[in-house]
This record gives structure tokens, C-alpha cells and sequence, in this order.
């Protein structure tokens, strides 16, 4: 894969299908990384158990094993064993990543039936929807992807060095004007924090403002639900503001009508919260549970709140909620996500004058008020609202008037006041 000195020809590298991310349903292994030859790969697996020791979620550990098997796959593409690995392959790994297209898999269901492909045809690479302004996924690895797995890989070796079973200098660098200490060293406390970048080849993210769903187009696609379990589920995520995950692992016993409360498991600390909730929120609740009782949906204070609508009753998942959504919004033709539901409701608190910004940051559970602060600025909707209704003004000629220019003459009492009397 050499041409000249520690140049990699990375033009016609491809990755190769080899090695898998397995669910184990285990709970002191959740998941393991099987390599090509189809065994276990101990050195992730030890990296697991790590993470388990430092209060990592499950989630978390899907997060990273992801990365390290596309790390493994493009080890075994330019044939270099793991703890061989120098910055050279590090580099070139970056920079496959930033120039490479994103590998293209066709699901099982569009490979059977050719009908349900051109029914569930993605929207074009790149486009940008005209309904919500965001453009749909690209070819390339994002910029956010790139510096989740710089920042996996940094850790993974950091990791090895310290136990002894990994190369003694990280392929992985941090960057040099980092290299003297950690970030945001001596930082003052009422000076907020500031971004530093943290590996050499961590690409630089953009700062993105949070989306939110206009009322209208809120109102359009709450009007287009057809049951009352997904109405109440959109009515709890903006008027509570939690994360689509932490609402749909509910039970029964978390909730409290008389109270208008719900009571959430958080993401980052696990700790338990309540939350108040629109009183509309409740009303579709009670519409959902009576008509799922009277079918015969298990009840009782230890099963979720949330399940299927049919026979055999199960647990609703992620995915089942995201597709409730993407049907819904069919016919806007927009493609807000499950996430978006969460700022709308932080944008509608955030911007109430006469509730707290504090409140709202114990709400969403942030642990840093700037983070919070981030719903307080206009989006790009409210500035373009803004710009035309000053053009129109300016149209109309109702431009406020110029400023009185200040009178440029001193007052002689004054100048005797300061200087005294003179001749």
C-alpha cells in the first residue's frame, strides 16, 4: 500500500466487510468486537470492561465499538497489527475518513422486494429540505463523526500505554500546544469555557445553533397523527423537553396525573427526575392507556408506559418512534427528527421572560448553563423574519429618525465652574 517513504496510496484504499459489532445481551458484556477470522478481539473487549469500571452506558460502548471496528477494518486493509499502529497510520486513517465516500449498505427488506426500495427512496444526497432547512446525510463522514473517532482511538491507545499492552507512544497525538497540560488549565469560573482543540488530527467542528419546529409546522404535523399513543408521545417531548430515549424507557408508576408530572431517568447522570408536562399531554395519555386496556395491554406499575399497538405487546423502541414521526411528516415533507421535538420545547421555555433561565437548565438537565444559554439565541428563522420586516419598513418609509447630533458648544457657567473666574 507504500509508494514513496511513509506515503500511503490511500486513492483505491477500500475498507472491507470483515469483523462485526455483536450484541451479546449480557449485561457484564454487552457487546464484542468479532474480528475477520471471526474471533473475539481481546484487546477491545478489555477497553470495554474499562469503560464499564468508569459509568459508561451501553450506549456509549455501542458508540465506541462502532468506531473501533472501522479502525480494525482499515488495519486490516493496509495490513498493520493493531499495537504496530504509528502516526503514520493514525494520519492516513484521518485523512481516508475526511476524502473517503461513506461505505453505501442496502437493507435486507429493499434487497427482497424492489417495490419497498423505490417506496423508501432516501431523498437525494446533500439536499437541503426546503421545509426545515436541513440537509439530508452526505457521501462523506461528517466532521462530528471524524472527531468522535479521533477522540475513541485517542483514548483506546491512551488506555494500552498505561496498561502496558499497547505501543508506548499513542499513534494518536494530542495536539502540540496541548501537550503542556490539560484544557481549560487555571480557568476562572465566571469566564465560560473555551474549546481547545485536543488531538493533532481532530477536525474542527461547527458550532451548530439547535433546530425547532415552528408552531404551524408543529401544529400540521401533530394534526397528521392517527393514534392517541403518538400524540401524547409528541405532547410529552416539547412540553417536557426530554430526550426521545428518557421518555419512552418510562413505567406506569412514573407518572402523576394529579401533579401534572412524569418522572424520567436521565442520559448522563442516571439520576431520576420529574418533570412537568402540558395538561393536554395528560389528556392524550388517558385516551392511549384506556384504549390499549380494553385490548388487553398489560397494566400494572412495573410495565412501560409505552408500547406497541398490536399483538404481541412490546416495549417501544427508538426506531419504532422515529418511523411514527417520518410517516407523520410524509406529507409536510420535512424530516425533523426526535431530537428537534427536545429544542422545540427548550426554545419555547427558554424564550418565556417570566420563567427563569436556571428553571429551564434543571429541566433539560445540562450541567453547564452556557449549554442552556445556546436556546436564548435567534435562529436563522427569527433573523430572516427579522431582516424582511426591516426591508418592508424601510419600503413603507417607517425607518426610525436620526439620531440628534450632540451640540458641539460648552456652557460658559461649566467652563467657570471647572477653570474659575476669569477676565
Amino acid at each position: 500500500m507504500r509508494s514513496k517513504g511513509d506515503q500511503r496510496d490511500l486513492s483505491g484504499l477500500v475498507l472491507p466487510e470483515t469483523g462485526q459489532l455483536v450484541a451479546t445481551g449480557k449485561v457484564w458484556e454487552p457487546y464484542r468486537l468479532i474480528d475477520a477470522d471471526g474471533a473475539v478481539v481481546i484487546p477491545v473487549a478489555e477497553y470495554f470492561a474499562e469503560l464499564q469500571a468508569l459509568d459508561a452506558s451501553t450506549a456509549t460502548v455501542y458508540s465506541y465499538g462502532n468506531d473501533l471496528l472501522r479502525w480494525w477494518r482499515f488495519l486490516h486493509a493496509v495490513d498493520v497489527v493493531w499495537n504496530r499502529a504509528v502516526q503514520v497510520e493514525a494520519r492516513d486513517f484521518m485523512r481516508w475518513m475526511r476524502i473517503a465516500d461513506k461505505p453505501v449498505r442496502t437493507h435486507w427488506r429493499r434487497r427482497e422486494d424492489p417495490a419497498a426500495a423505490s417506496r423508501a427512496a432516501s431523498p437525494p444526497v446533500g439536499r437541503v429540505n426546503p421545509v426545515t432547512g436541513k440537509a439530508a446525510p452526505g457521501r462523506k463522514y461528517a466532521a462530528s463523526t471524524r472527531a468522535h473517532a479521533e477522540t475513541v482511538l485517542r483514548a483506546f491507545y491512551d488506555y494500552h500505554r498505561d496498561a502496558g499492552t499497547g505501543p508506548i507512544i499513542n499513534p494518536f497525538p494530542l495536539d502540540r500546544s496541548r501537550r503542556a497540560g490539560r484544557p481549560n488549565a487555571h480557568h476562572n469560573p465566571l469566564d465560560p469555557f473555551v474549546k481547545e482543540r485536543t488531538g493533532r488530527y481532530r477536525p474542527r467542528t461547527p458550532r451548530r445553533i439547535p433546530k425547532r419546529i415552528p408552531d404551524d409546522v408543529f401544529t400540521a404535523l401533530f394534526s397528521g397523527l392517527k393514534y392517541h399513543r403518538d400524540r401524547a408521545l409528541l405532547a410529552f417531548w416539547v412540553s417536557t423537553a426530554a430526550r426521545a430515549e428518557e421518555l419512552l424507557t418510562v413505567p406506569q408508576r412514573y407518572t402523576d396525573p394529579g401533579e401534572q408530572l412524569i418522572g424520567v431517568i436521565r442520559k448522563g447522570s442516571g439520576a431520576f427526575q420529574w418533570l412537568p408536562a402540558s395538561p393536554d399531554a395528560f389528556v392524550w395519555l388517558r385516551l392511549y392507556q384506556q384504549e390499549m386496556w380494553r385490548k388487553g395491554a398489560p397494566q400494572g406499575r412495573q410495565e412501560p408506559l409505552w408500547c406497541t399497538l398490536r399483538r404481541p405487546w412490546r416495549p417501544l423502541a427508538y426506531p419504532a418512534a422515529r418511523e411514527m414521526l417520518n410517516r407523520a411528516q410524509a406529507l409536510l415533507g420535512s424530516n425533523y427528527s426526535l431530537h428537534d421535538l427536545r429544542h422545540t420545547g427548550a426554545y419555547r421555555m427558554a424564550h418565556d421572560p417570566e420563567m427563569p433561565i436556571t428553571d429551564v437548565q434543571l429541566i433539560l438537565g445540562h450541567a453547564s448553563l452556557s449549554t442552556t444559554q445556546l436556546y436564548t439565541t435567534p435562529t436563522s428563522d427569527d433573523v430572516i423574519a427579522g431582516a424582511l420586516a426591516h426591508h418592508r419598513r424601510r419600503a413603507e418609509g417607517r425607518t426610525a429618525p436620526p439620531p440628534v447630533p450632540p451640540v458641539s458648544d460648552y456652557n460658559p457657567d461649566s467652563l467657570r465652574v471647572l477653570f474659575g473666574h476669569q477676565p
